[in-house]
């Protein structure tokens, strides 16, 4: 049981930034990641388009003996959590909307947390009803960012043109007095970190970034020793699936995983 696989997977490539944070804190497991870029952006999608999607990407991954899965997607955290629970009740499920929500709570100091992510997961307001579980008086400010995942995903995650981007994104956040703005900022997506430097010199230093990524890792290692799973691999393995091209996967996906690809086993699937 303890060298069972963790699987994880994502629309794309940026659920990479969870399971670096994993191979961090926890290097001797053995992982499979599957990135559905065939089909990305899920953000932009419909509730049962997402829940669908993501229930096909679970379906593949259990094709492997996994002792856990990690949601490495706040979207898909955010919309088909309760779904995959519903049809996967045998495994221990991690999603990342409630490491970060906790993370962001730990951070804030004045109460005010804002929340950047895709359509999908702004409108569903996951974000606010996990912050405000563990905080009621805090107060929630989402933003919508879409255009951030294309441009993480195609590399344009530092520069003019990323600044530019967060600039117009947060312009309603930025113009707010100082007693009135949020303290502390949600990369509430795993495409978004990549665009943290870019987000961090537009808002300034006296906003804190905060990710799930690694806030998921230690909850997943939690778990892991409280059920007294954790591996005993000395050469682990990490195995990548990919719906689209895989020679694109490997050249976007480096600078998430932030090592080489090329040796690799990147493997093409289809949903």
């Amino acid at each position: 049981m303890n060298n069972k696989a963790i699987g994880l997977f994502d629309s794309g490539v940026g659920g990479l930034t969870v399971l670096k944070a994993l191979m961090q804190i926890l290097p001797g497991e053995n992982y499979i990641y599957l990135g559905d870029t065939a089909r990305l952006p899920y953000g932009t999608k419909g509730k049962e388009t997402i829940i669908r999607y993501a229930l096909q990407c679970t379906e593949k991954l259990m094709e492997n003996d996994l002792k856990m899965l990690v949601l490495a997607c706040n979207t898909v955290s955010s919309v088909a959590l309760p779904a995959i629970k519903e049809k996967y009740p045998h495994i221990e499920i991690i999603g990342v909307v409630e490491p970060g929500a906790e993370a962001a709570c730990n951070a804030t100091k004045n109460n005010h947390i804002a929340v950047l992510g895709t359509q999908s997961t702004i409108q569903g307001k996951a974000y606010d009803k996990a912050i405000l579980a563990i905080n009621p008086t805090a107060k929630v400010t989402g933003k919508a960012c879409p255009l951030f995942v294309g441009m993480a995903e195609e590399g344009l995650s530092q520069g003019f043109i990323a600044e530019e981007m967060a600039k117009h994104y947060l312009k309603d956040i930025l113009k707010l007095s100082k007693e009135n703005k949020p303290d502390t900022i949600v990369l509430g997506c795993t495409h978004f970190p990549l665009l943290k430097g870019a987000i961090q010199n537009v808002v300034g230093n006296d906003i804190q970034l905060v990710d799930s990524a690694q806030t998921t890792a230690k909850k997943v290692f939690a778990r892991l020793t409280k059920t007294n799973s954790l591996a005993e691999n000395k050469k682990p393995f990490i195995h990548f699936l990919t719906t689209d091209d895989v020679a694109k996967f490997k050249a976007v996906g480096e600078p998430f995983l932030g090592i080489s690809l090329d040796k690799s086993h990147v493997e093409l699937v289809d949903l």
